[in-house]
C-alpha cells in the first residue's frame, strides 16, 4: 500500500463496479449515476491504497466528466499538486491571485525567470508578504544585490532584505502607484521620450479609442481596432472627458484629451486617455488640472498620495525617478515582486502597479509566482455556494449604466458562466490543496488534504499516465504554446470594466468587500 487515503465507502463502492465493467471510466459513470451513497459518507473514515489505483480512481473521474460535461467542469486550484494535470486538459486551474497581470501582460506572460531575477537591477517587494525573509524567491534577491542591485520594500512593514523601505497605510499601494505613474508619464513622456519607441511597439498606448457623449462632455467608449502612428493626437482639436474618482466618494473628473474626427465619431489614443486619467497636463486642453507635483487636491500628484499612504511625497518622486532613469539605462531590467493585497479593489492596485512596467519598458518584470503557463481561472466557484447578499452595483462609478444595480455576485457569476464567458461553473471533479470549508456541494470526487475529502492527492505524474492512457491520448496538451505576439494592454477594453470605472488603473481606496472581486470577471 502506498500513501494515498481513500474514502472507504468510495473505494469499496468503486472496485464493486470496477469488477463488473473492467473499465475504470465506465465504473465511474455508473458510480456517479447514483453518488448519494458515498457522498454521506464523506468526511467518515479513509483507508490507505496503493498510488496506482488511486491516480486510477482520479483518472477516470476527471476522463469521464471532461467527456460527458466538458473540460471546465475539472478543476482545481492552483496550488494543488494536480493542477498542471487539469489545466492540460483544458481544465479549470483556480487562483486566489489577481487577473491583472493576464489582462495586461496577456495569458502567455510566463514571468521572470531564475537568471532575470540576479539581472535586476532595481526590484520593488511591494506588498504585505514581502516582509518575509524566508520566501523562495529570497536567495535570488540576494545574489542580485552581491550585483548592486538595488532593493526598495513596499508594504505595511519595514522589511530587512531592503535598502530602502516605503511603509505605506494598508491598502493604500494603488495610491503610491497612481502617482509614481504621474512623476513617469511627465517626465519621460512629455519633459523627454526615452520609452516611445517601446511605447509604439510593444503596447495599446498608440490604440485608438472611440469617445461617446455623456450629459455634457465624453466617456471612453471602447477600442477602435488600430494603432494609430503616433501616441498622441495632440494639436488637434480637444473634448473634455469625464473619467471616475473614488478618493473622494464616488465622484467624477473631469479632463479634456485631444481628438480627431472619423466621419461622426471623436476619437483619441490610449495614451490621450491615460494622460488625463493621471492629471498629467498639456496646454491648451479643457478641464481640472493638478497645478503640480504639490497638488494635495487633484489626483494623482505625489503630494496628493501623501495624505493616503502616508508617504512622503519627495520619496515617492524619488522612486519613480529612480524607476525610470534605471529602466532606460539598463534597457528595461526592473523587477516588480508582487505580494497579497487583501482589499476588495487588489486589482486596480495591480493594474497600476503594472503599468509602471508598460510604461518603463519593463513588460518581463512581474514576479508573481505561480501559474505561470497554466490559464488561470479567478477562483470563484466555492464562493458561488452560498447567497452573497451584497449590491454588487454599490462598486460602481458615479456615472455608470447600472448594469449591476441591485444584483448579487452570485447572480453576476451565473450569468457570466452562462454567457460562455472562460468562468469556472460549480465543478463535478475538485482537487484542494488544503482545507477549504463550507465545501462546494454536488462534487462527484473531492481531492484533498484530509477526511472531508474523498481521495488524498495521488503523484500527479501517474495521474497523468492513467488520463493518457484512458482518454487515448498520447501525451496532455500544452496550453498556450503558441508564441503569438501581444500587446501589453494598458487599457482594459470590457463592458463591465467600463460599469467598475476601472478600464483604466484608477486608485480605490479600502472598503467594506464582497466575496467576488468584479475585475476577476474579465479575461481574454
Amino acid at each position: 500500500m502506498g500513501g494515498s487515503q481513500v474514502n472507504q465507502a468510495l473505494v469499496r463502492l468503486y472496485f464493486e463496479v470496477r469488477e463488473g465493467v473492467r473499465d475504470p471510466v465506465a465504473a465511474w459513470a455508473k458510480l456517479t449515476a447514483n453518488s448519494q451513497h458515498y457522498h454521506r459518507a464523506r468526511g467518515e473514515r479513509r483507508v490507505p491504497l496503493d498510488d496506482g489505483t488511486a491516480a486510477e480512481l482520479a483518472a477516470a473521474a476527471i476522463v469521464h466528466t471532461a467527456t460527458q460535461h466538458g473540460a471546465e467542469r475539472v478543476a482545481a486550484l492552483a496550488t494543488s499538486p494536480l493542477a498542471r494535470v487539469v489545466g492540460g486538459l483544458g481544465g479549470a486551474v483556480l487562483t486566489e491571485h489577481p487577473a491583472a497581470p493576464e489582462q495586461v501582460l496577456g495569458p502567455r506572460f510566463a514571468g521572470p525567470g531564475a537568471d532575470d531575477w540576479a539581472r535586476a537591477a532595481y526590484v520593488l517587494l511591494w506588498g504585505e508578504n514581502n516582509r518575509l525573509v524566508r520566501t523562495a524567491d529570497t536567495p535570488w534577491v540576494i545574489a542580485g544585490r552581491y550585483k548592486g542591485q538595488k532593493v526598495v520594500a513596499i508594504g505595511t512593514h519595514p522589511t530587512r532584505l531592503s535598502d530602502e523601505t516605503l511603509v505605506v497605510r494598508p491598502g493604500t499601494d494603488g495610491a503610491l502607484a497612481m502617482a509614481m505613474g504621474h512623476v513617469l508619464l511627465k517626465e519621460f513622456f512629455l519633459d523627454r521620450t526615452p520609452f516611445d519607441g517601446h511605447a509604439m511597439e510593444r503596447t495599446d498606448l498608440p490604440c485608438l479609442v472611440r469617445l461617446r457623449e455623456r450629459e455634457d462632455a465624453y466617456v471612453p467608449g471602447g477600442l477602435v481596432g488600430g494603432a494609430c502612428g503616433r501616441l498622441s493626437v495632440y494639436g488637434e482639436e480637444a473634448v473634455e472627458v469625464l473619467l471616475p474618482r473614488f478618493d473622494d466618494g464616488p465622484g467624477v473628473l473631469r479632463r479634456g484629451v485631444p481628438v480627431l474626427r472619423d466621419g461622426g465619431e471623436l476619437l483619441t489614443t490610449v495614451f490621450d486617455l491615460l494622460l488625463a486619467v493621471y492629471g498629467v497636463e498639456r496646454p491648451g486642453l479643457p478641464g481640472v488640472w493638478p497645478a503640480g507635483y504639490e497638488d494635495r487636491a487633484e489626483p494623482y500628484t505625489p503630494a496628493w498620495q501623501e495624505a493616503y499612504t502616508g508617504v512622503a511625497a519627495s520619496r515617492a518622486l524619488k522612486t519613480a525617478r529612480e524607476l525610470g532613469v534605471t529602466a532606460e539605462k539598463t534597457g528595461g531590467r526592473c523587477v516588480i515582486v508582487p505580494g497579497r493585497l487583501e482589499t476588495p479593489h487588489a486589482d486596480t492596485a495591480y493594474r497600476a502597479m503594472l503599468a509602471l512596467l508598460v510604461l518603463t519598458g519593463c513588460g518581463g518584470g512581474w514576479a508573481q509566482a505561480g501559474g505561470a503557463g497554466i490559464p488561470l481561472v479567478p477562483y470563484l466557484c466555492l464562493h458561488a455556494c452560498g447567497e452573497d447578499l451584497a449590491d454588487v452595483g454599490a462598486l460602481s462609478w458615479a456615472l455608470a449604466e447600472g448594469l449591476f444595480a441591485r444584483r448579487t455576485s452570485r447572480s453576476v457569476l451565473l450569468e457570466a458562466v452562462a454567457g460562455g464567458w472562460p468562468m469556472a461553473p460549480p465543478p463535478r471533479v475538485l482537487a484542494l490543496p488544503r482545507p477549504i470549508y463550507p465545501l462546494p456541494p454536488g462534487v462527484d470526487l473531492l481531492i484533498g488534504p484530509d477526511e472531508h475529502c474523498d481521495l488524498s492527492p495521488p503523484d500527479p505524474d501517474l495521474v497523468a499516465g492513467a488520463v493518457s492512457r484512458l482518454s487515448g491520448e498520447t501525451a496532455l496538451a500544452e496550453p498556450y504554446a503558441s508564441g503569438v505576439f501581444e500587446r501589453m494592454r494598458l487599457l482594459v477594453d470590457h463592458a463591465w470594466m467600463h460599469e467598475y470605472g476601472e478600464a483604466l488603473p484608477t486608485y480605490r481606496p479600502p472598503g467594506l468587500g464582497i466575496p467576488l472581486k468584479p475585475t476577476q470577471l474579465v479575461r481574454f
